[in-house]
């Protein structure tokens, strides 16, 4: 017979002291670090431990005595059960503070290397309906709100279409409203919500893997563009022409409306076929009169607004002069390599999606630029000396990797290749710094430039310029 796990203790009147990673705040108690959801500095809580380990432990706050004077209440419904926009309830100018703080501490406990100043971070105009892109998940395993636990009304549908809740794989969250992206997404959201329930459609069982609706995806531009995919867990033709019909119909506004059938065991999409119902294949961007195309795969960053202050910032950090020849590694659809494409010689992109890469080739034709070359292929494999060999040494090198960071085999190869600027953009400054103190060998930091892409949230992208030291 198993012992019964022993309970873990409450802290009282715990004073959150500051900022930790992943959006917690953090208590110091005896010596120990407590890691705490949902609270900022200057809050005076009861803590209930959820974790305890030699060093750190987990928590909840479960009672508030002082609330910290910053603290702001929050605007959506949804705070504290989704799991998103930790942060709302922080002032912006603070959590841009903590945001530029979280870059000082990356380079300097993990980078270790000698750096200049770094720039006040650039926050983002929008700190509501800012996203160009969210994707949400249908369930008949709807999480039930502790709010509608003590109402002890029966609750009949549990249906749902929103987020999955943070550490239940198989719950999600009914959305109503979100702050995240242009208004238009809750309606269409909303709708399709409304005429599945109205007309008996099944909801995906994640556990026994059974239903009709699995997902949505909705896409919105600058330009005014909107593309909503529809993803079927199997296909049913009379209710995906009537769900479909009737969005097109309700939703004139949709330029791109599309569907795909997935009966896989999970959500990913890339190896799955994009059909077209009615509209475009794809949406537009434009930035300084060029227009980029987005396909339902292509990655764009999902903050339009801000990702042309980023951009800008790397050509800047780039110096171009007209005469470079320039290699932008993760180039995605393209978009950076074809904004800097008029001020170098040439340009070079690497990107392991196919469909990116055609996409990066349109762009180029769209916007009658002809000094790009893109290739795909894994980044590890396709950039080493050979390829650099082939393709001739870059004078500057962009770099845009995943969270994960270069692969080490990568930064050999720019080792090797020696480019006078390297131009690191990173949307997680913690590898971001493991990779600079790889290249610190060769390389001097120069210039260091956050900027939020993400309000309300822990996540900060950070663009550094290294150029090669003087030998």
């Amino acid at each position: 017979m198993n012992k019964n796990k022993k309970s873990l203790p409450i802290i009282e009147k715990a004073v959150v002291s500051g900022i930790a990673s992943e959006g917690k705040a953090i208590v110091r108690n005896n010596n120990m670090v407590i890691f705490v959801p949902y609270v900022i500095p200057g809050d005076v809580v009861d803590i209930q431990l959820t974790r305890k380990k030699n060093n750190y432990a987990e928590g909840k706050a479960v009672f508030f005595h002082t609330h910290s004077p910053q603290r702001k209440a929050a605007f959506c419904e949804h705070y504290g059960i989704c799991g998103g926009c930790q942060w709302q309830i922080l002032p912006y100018s603070e959590q841009l503070c903590y945001k530029q703080q979280q870059v000082i501490d990356r380079l300097t406990r993990i980078g270790k290397v000698e750096s200049p100043e770094i720039s006040t971070i650039i926050g983002s105009a929008k700190t509501e309906y800012y996203r160009n892109k969210l994707e949400f998940t249908f369930s008949n395993k709807r999480w039930i709100t502790e709010k509608e636990i003590r109402s002890g009304n029966r609750l009949d549908n549990r249906n749902a279409l929103g987020f999955h809740i943070p550490g239940k794989f198989d719950k999600v969250l009914d959305i109503n409203t979100c702050w995240l992206q242009d208004p238009v997404s809750d309606r269409i959201r909303n709708e399709i919500r409304s005429f599945a329930l109205k007309n008996d459609f099944s909801f995906f069982d994640l556990q026994n893997q059974g239903g009709l609706l699995r997902n949505i995806i909705i896409r919105t531009s600058t330009t005014g563009e909107i593309m909503l995919i529809v993803v079927f867990f199997k296909d049913d033709p009379v209710r995906r022409e009537m769900l479909l019909n009737h969005m097109s119909e309700r939703f004139p506004e949709i330029t791109s409306l599309l569907y795909i059938i997935n009966g896989k065991a999970n959500d990913t999409i890339a190896d799955l076929e994009v059909i077209p119902f009615k509209g475009n294949d794809c949406i537009f961007e434009e930035m300084e009169g060029l227009k980029f195309k987005i396909s339902p795969k292509s990655f764009f960053q999902t903050n339009s607004e801000q990702a042309y202050n980023l951009y800008r910032i790397v050509r800047d950090f780039a110096g171009l002069t007209g005469k470079e020849r320039v290699y932008d590694l993760y180039t995605g659809t393209g978009t950076i390599a074809n904004f800097i494409a008029k001020n170098a010689l040439q340009v070079i992109g690497i990107e392991s999606v196919p469909e990116a890469i055609e996409d990066a080739r349109i762009n180029s034709t769209l916007n009658g630029i002809t000094n790009t070359l893109f290739f795909t292929g894994d980044m590890k494999n396709l950039m080493n000396e050979t390829f650099v060999e082939n393709k001739g040494c870059p004078d500057v090198i962009i770099t845009d990797p995943p969270r994960d960071g270069m692969h080490n085999d990568v930064i050999k190869t720019i080792l090797f290749a020696e480019p006078q600027r390297i131009v690191y953009v990173s949307c997680n400054p913690a590898t971001q710094a493991r990779d600079i103190n790889t290249l610190d060998s060769r390389y001097k930091v120069e210039k260091i430039q956050p900027v939020d892409m993400f309000p309300h949230t822990h996540h900060v992208e950070n663009i550094i310029l290294l150029e090669k030291k003087i030998k």
